[in-house]
């Protein structure tokens, strides 16, 4: 009799998974063409340190290079690329004019400041990533030039990878306009997500289906809000993407509520959104869609739907509303300096400030020998202990098995390929590999390593793996320390506001849709239901930030991991009371009134809530609140 094999533990197995996916050619080929080419031109210029410079600015660009719209790749990679250069402009005057003690009171100070500007989003993190980096290389790398010409470079870098993304087309993207086929992709990936969950109602797999649906929505949502020169679409091929956008989300509505339902629905059900995916992909007409069922208020409301997407394909118009957050400076703020911004903010300020001191230490001391850049040490730092590149414990052992790797494979390299040249093609190379080695931090790290320690060989710096590995791993040590030390307030503040946020978007999902019921409105039927979505989306939205911070957490060491063990019980909550809330704005839509189960859902959904209010202070409505509200 065989013996079940124990599984691995959360922070080990978490460390060993890899996203999948097909080879993301066209990024493969931009990493082609932005840090090689880059160092290869001002080597022949003559000015290999500036190329260097440009060369990291385009490898940094080249991380945050991710799939999606080209309108939401000059805020992704744009932001971070700003901050990077005001950093390098920044380090480089401390670097010059500062002691050991003052500059190190300084980057400490800067990543106080940084570290709770992470917390605001996916784009501040990324920027306040890329300061504390360029900051460091700035004041760790001794180069001729000036902090201005160091900053210029740092922009030029960045920006010729951003020319990049912006003007070459992608594969299949000449079925349309191909300034938009990151958006027609996430369009019609939105399309596919709902025939994925209409396939699923009434199986295991729909609340899976639900979660894809919002991923999709999500990416979508970021497509199009992208920054933009005029107010509102200029072409006719925008216009009609935003239409078909609109068009989606009651068919998203109607699929959630019959997924809550969870009884089976026609199998031809789904091919009405897969059509109309095909239909977005080819930007081609809908053609024949399947016959009606209207047995039931969701299969009306889906039937209706598809009328209406339907309709709106054929006449493209603008919909001026695509039903995004607004947050404000205020929003950004709070988010901050709450409870998750300063918690980070202080780890960040702790990791930084010591890797930074250490590495002063160790540059007065002369251990580094023969090079004077120590820089490796606080940049390294900054990437272990940024939380959105998994647990704490996966970050260590990923980063120091990719820079073990990275820097054997350079030294091997390095001993038998003609210099420059040979290191030149080995940074493109590198650069083209990044977009395939971000689905895993090690392979990341080993992939960044080999072409940083080619950039600064080119700029004057004697071969330095052993160095480098020793570096990375006391790094290693401060983060572990530092992250599991105790903090001033509550542990776990990250996860804390993402469940404040979800609990209150849901909350004023939930009092609107109910505050709607037995109303009528003339005209426009989508008028009165733009706030609604609105509100769904937010509501969805917060609920997958908070999913996925709790699903972080969850793998971290049993002393970390604790704090999720109650919150991943209250996103659940969240989950089905939203999931609810949308199937009875959709019986509301059609009969003006609730049943006694959708009143029994939300009211049991809402007890539970109440019942671990002592352990969150989480705020949500009275579970007696449901017959007022609903009238």
């Amino acid at each position: 009799m065989s013996r079940r094999a124990r599984p691995l533990p959360p922070w080990l197995a978490h460390a060993l998974r890899a996203q999948r996916g097909p080879v993301p050619w066209s990024a493969v080929v931009r990493g082609a063409l932005s840090a090689g080419p880059l160092l290869l031109a001002a080597v022949l210029a003559g000015r290999a340190t500036l190329g260097v410079v440009a060369a990291i600015a385009a490898m940094l660009a080249g991380i945050n290079d991710r799939p999606g719209s080209r309108r939401s790749s000059v805020h992704r990679i744009g932001v971070p690329a700003l901050a990077g250069a005001a950093g390098v402009l920044a380090g480089t005057y401390a670097g010059d004019h500062l002691g050991a003690v003052p500059l190190t009171l300084v980057l400490t100070l800067l990543g106080l400041v940084a570290g709770g500007v992470c917390a605001v989003g996916p784009v501040a993190s990324a920027a306040g990533t890329q300061v504390l980096v360029a900051t460091a290389v700035g004041a760790g790398m001794p180069l001729p030039e000036s902090a201005g010409q160091r900053a210029l470079a740092f922009l030029a870098g960045a920006a010729w990878l951003l020319a990049l993304r912006l003007a070459l087309p992608t594969p299949g993207s000449l079925a349309g306009d191909f300034r938009f086929d990151g958006e027609r992709a996430a369009v019609a990936g939105v399309y596919d997500a709902i025939a994925g969950l209409l396939d699923a109602v009434g199986t295991d797999h729909a609340l899976t289906r639900r979660a894809a649906l919002t991923a999709a929505l999500d990416q979508a949502q970021d497509a199009l809000t992208g920054p933009r020169l005029r107010r509102y679409a200029s072409s006719s091929a925008e216009r009609r993407l935003h239409a078909q956008y609109a068009a989606a989300l009651p068919l998203a509505e109607a699929a959630t509520a019959l997924a809550w339902a969870g009884e089976a629905v026609p199998a031809r059900a789904g091919e009405g959104p897969r059509r109309l995916a095909t239909a977005v992909r080819g930007s081609t007409h809908t053609g024949p869609l399947p016959a009606p069922s209207r047995s039931a208020p969701a299969l009306r409301a889906l039937d209706d739907a598809l009328l209406h997407a339907a309709e709106a394909f054929d006449r493209g118009r603008e919909n001026r509303n695509l039903h995004a957050r607004r947050r404000t400076v205020r929003d950004r703020v709070r988010a901050g300096l709450g409870a998750g911004g300063r918690e980070y903010g202080l780890r960040v300020a702790l990791c930084f400030g010591a890797a930074a001191g250490i590495a002063q230490a160790l540059h007065h001391a002369h251990w580094y020998g023969q090079h004077t850049h120590w820089y490796w040490l606080p940049a390294t730092a900054v990437f272990l202990v940024k939380p959105d590149l998994g647990p704490l414990v996966s970050r260590v052992l990923c980063r120091a098995a990719g820079t073990v790797l990275g820097a054997l494979v350079f030294a091997g390299f390095a001993a038998v390929l003609p210099r420059p040249e040979g290191l030149v093609a080995l940074v493109a190379v590198s650069g083209a590999l990044i977009p395939v080695a971000t689905r895993h931090f090690a392979a990341q790290t080993a992939v960044v390593t080999v072409l940083v320690l080619a950039l600064v060989m080119v700029g004057g710096e004697p071969q330095a793996s052993v160095g480098r590995i020793g570096e990375t791993l006391l790094a290693c040590a401060i983060v572990l320390v530092a992250g599991h030390l105790p903090m001033p307030g509550q542990r776990g503040g990250g996860v804390r506001s993402r469940l404040t946020a979800a609990a209150d978007a849901a909350t004023a999902y939930l009092t609107h849709v109910l505050g709607e019921a037995g109303t009528q409105t003339d005209g426009d039927p989508d008028a009165p239901r733009a706030v609604r979505w609105t509100l769904r989306r937010e509501a969805y939205r917060t609920l997958a930030e908070a999913r996925g911070a709790v699903a972080l957490t969850a793998a971290e060491l049993p002393a970390l991991a604790r704090h999720a063990q109650a919150a991943d019980h209250v996103v659940t909550t969240l989950e089905q009371l939203v999931d609810a809330t949308t199937a009875c704005a959709v019986h509301l839509d059609d009969t003006g009134r609730l049943t006694p189960q959708h009143t029994a859902r939300l009211t049991e959904l809402l007890d539970t809530l109440a019942g671990e209010r002592h352990h969150t202070g989480l705020r949500v409505p009275e579970a007696a609140a449901v017959p007022a509200l609903a009238g």
